[in-house]
């Protein structure tokens, strides 16, 4: 048991990647369709690149939108809508009206008005309005448009909406029925009474209207025609014109909507599954042979998978809402924030895979994923020095640029026109654009989140106000004006092979705040001429020089400096001796132990540290320099660089010799300034 553990604990970094890598491809497969996929692409107008094709099964021919919306809205509009009446109210509202007209007119007996003609008129009124129906509100419909009336005693009749009538309308109907036979006094007192007693017994029986229009519509055939098996849909080359194209997208959704047996899931599953895998499998072999030490790092492959897995939620997220929105997600955010992190080439070998995933979801995937690794490229070629706000601005620019143009030749491709030109869509690239720009606070929060450092953050680090470097100026002035010329160098040098400028300046300047724990033991720092070497052994001395590099390493853990800033102090003496001391000790003593005076190292394992270590060490000596001139600089700088690739310090380095070569011509034209000197011309 305790063996397995130990085995367990020797191994845990590939375990988990392991793990991230299984739920890293299971959430993305859950994120996709789990049905078929058709397995042609076609276009309307456009010739049949595939095959003959023949009906690989029995299936209906579908019908379009506008076919069955157009069926819809004609059984919506020839639906019958269901009112319910009251038969009570009628009887009611002659009783009231009886009481009410005599009470209006008691200036003769009861039976002498009841007998009346304007009674008579006003109770032939009442007859009129509820033999068909007085509604309870106005409901809008057509007068043309059919109803159903359903009386208490279950008899129905079948009207127009144009023959009930609303309370609205009770002034102009009762001064039509009255006329000009009664006079006005009588008219408005009959006005008063009808008012008052009139009321509705008509109102919509909702759910049975909606019941009897559901039913109608449930009767829409969704489906024109048929195709047996084996029938010839489309032969190679012919123009797919509307009714091929309609069989074709019958024959498509029957693919990607049928009811799949557990079987077919299943095995649409391990499909998905293997593609995902596959994939992301590349993404490590990538890791594993051109970025070993983001590989070895969990917290940095987390951070890779965390960002393709985002990016495809997200997109899942709109397709899944609305797939024409599929170009405001901000995709080219992903190599944005490897690059800063990263490189561009991680960034670049990423995004295309992430592209290649989305490829599975995404309609007219071919456009979307051209329109993609193109923009992506894009976005890698243009984005540099992220730190500077305008470079981001005018990328993000491009990029839209990049996009709108892809987009036309595309549709011009598709239809051979612009007349039909979806203008809209250029407006979900400038949106996708400003979105792109939130890349900046999603930066600084995935500093936060995983302890990464961009450009951003080193540029903030390179302030030599800040406190680490404020305390070094204070306690070992000479160490930092070393640094200050030593960053200089580098940052020239850099910038020579095309490394990256900002992080060896920062590195420069923070690879000997160890000196700080005991600055006067360092020559830079003797200001007043005294030299407490003298009063140690050798290799007293050389324990004090070395542990510069330790103490430096617990400062800058202390101060909560980036990893990338701590590898430059850990490597910027390598594995090299401290020479001085060591050839002091041999002169005393011939059983000399040279590993009390060679630095724990390891060797530089970057470009940008193998820079710091030349520039450091050329720096450094050249304080020596006696009477210099241009051929003593450049023999002295060719001698300091050949010894530390004599000695191996390169070889963990990704340096070419070439490269080498450079940095030594920027060191000897940068001291050839400092100490101002003159082209020596020959006599």
């Amino acid at each position: 048991m305790n063996t397995l553990l130990n085995k367990w604990y020797k191994n845990h970094a590939l375990v988990y990647k392991i793990l991230l890598f299984l739920v890293t491809t299971l959430f993305i497969v859950y994120l996709f369709p789990k049905t078929g996929k058709f397995r042609y692409s076609f276009e309307k107008g456009k010739p049949w690149q595939s095959e003959n094709l023949y009906a690989p099964f029995n299936f209906a021919i579908k019908k379009t939108k506008d076919e069955v919306d157009k069926e819809r809205a004609e059984v919506e509009r020839n639906s019958s809508i269901y009112f319910k009446a009251s038969n009570a109210v009628e009887k009611e509202v002659l009783q009231g009206y009886t009481q009410s007209f005599i009470k209006t007119f008691k200036d003769s007996s009861s039976v002498r008005i009841q007998d009346s003609d304007l009674f008579k008129k006003g109770k032939s009124f009442i007859d009129k309005l509820y033999s068909s129906g007085v509604l309870d509100n106005s409901y809008g419909y057509s007068d043309n448009k059919p109803i159903t009336l359903a009386t208490s005693n279950t008899v129905k009749k079948e009207l127009t909406y144009g023959e009930l009538y609303e309370i609205g309308e009770l002034r102009q109907l009762v001064e039509k029925h009255l006329g000009n036979s009664v006079s006005t006094e009588k008219r408005n007192r009959m006005m008063s009474i009808f008012f008052d007693v009139i009321k509705p017994n008509i109102s919509i029986n909702e759910s049975l209207t909606q019941r009897v229009l559901e039913e109608e519509l449930s009767k829409i055939a969704l489906t024109r025609g048929s195709i047996e098996k084996d029938q010839l849909i489309i032969s190679k080359g012919q123009v797919v014109e509307d009714a091929e194209y309609d069989i074709l997208d019958s024959l498509k959704s029957e693919y990607e909507s049928q009811v799949w047996n557990t079987t077919n899931y299943n095995w649409v599953l391990v499909a998905y599954t293997l593609l995902v895998a596959l994939t992301l499998l590349m993404l490590l072999l990538f890791l594993r042979k051109y970025r070993l030490d983001v590989f070895l790092n969990n917290t940095k492959v987390t951070f890779i998978f965390f960002n393709i897995a985002l990016m495809i939620f997200i997109t899942t997220l709109v397709i899944n809402y609305n797939s024409q929105y599929i170009y405001v997600v901000p995709l080219c955010i992903l190599p944005l924030i490897l690059k800063a992190f990263f490189d561009a080439r991680l960034g670049l070998f990423a995004h295309v895979l992430t592209v290649l995933l989305l490829g599975f979801i995404v309609p007219n995937s071919y456009e979307y994923m051209f329109l993609q690794i193109i923009a992506g490229i894009v976005t890698i070629l243009t984005v540099s020095e992220l730190y500077k706000r305008a470079n981001l601005f005018i990328s993000v620019g491009q990029i839209t640029f990049i996009y709108i143009i892809a987009y036309f030749a595309f549709f011009v491709i598709h239809e051979g026109q612009i007349t039909s030109m979806k203008w809209e869509v250029f407006g979900l690239f400038i949106l996708c654009g400003l979105a792109t720009l939130f890349v900046q606070p999603l930066i600084y929060m995935y500093e936060k989140i995983f302890g990464l450092v961009s450009d951003v953050s080193l540029l903030e680090l390179s302030d030599t106000n800040t406190k680490l470097l404020k305390e070094l100026s204070n306690r070992a002035p000479g160490t930092f004006h070393h640094s200050l010329n030593v960053a200089n160098l580098a940052e020239a040098c850099a910038n020579e092979i095309g490394a990256n400028a900002m992080l060896i300046r920062v590195g420069a300047l923070y690879h000997d705040i160890g000196k700080m724990k005991n600055p006067t033991y360092f020559t830079e720092n003797q200001s007043t001429g005294i030299n407490p070497h003298n009063e140690l052994s050798s290799v007293e001395s050389a324990k004090i020089i070395i542990d510069h590099t330790i103490n430096g390493i617990e400062i800058a853990k202390k101060n909560n400096l980036p990893d990338r800033v701590i590898d430059f102090i850990r490597t910027h003496h390598g594995t090299s001796l401290v020479y001085y001391f060591y050839m002091k000790e041999k002169s005393e003593n011939e059983n000399v132990d040279s590993n009390d005076f060679t630095y724990p190292g390891p060797k530089p394992f970057s470009k940008e540290t193998a820079i710091l270590m030349m520039c450091d060490s050329v720096e450094a000596a050249s304080k020596s320099l006696k009477e210099p001139t241009s051929t003593k600089i450049n023999d002295f700088v060719d001698n300091i660089i050949n010894k530390q690739m004599e000695s191996g310090q390169f070889l963990n380095a990704d340096i070419t010799f070439k490269e080498i070569q450079s940095i030594k011509k920027v060191l000897k034209l940068k001291l050839a300034n400092i100490y101002h000197l003159r082209i020596e011309y020959p006599e």
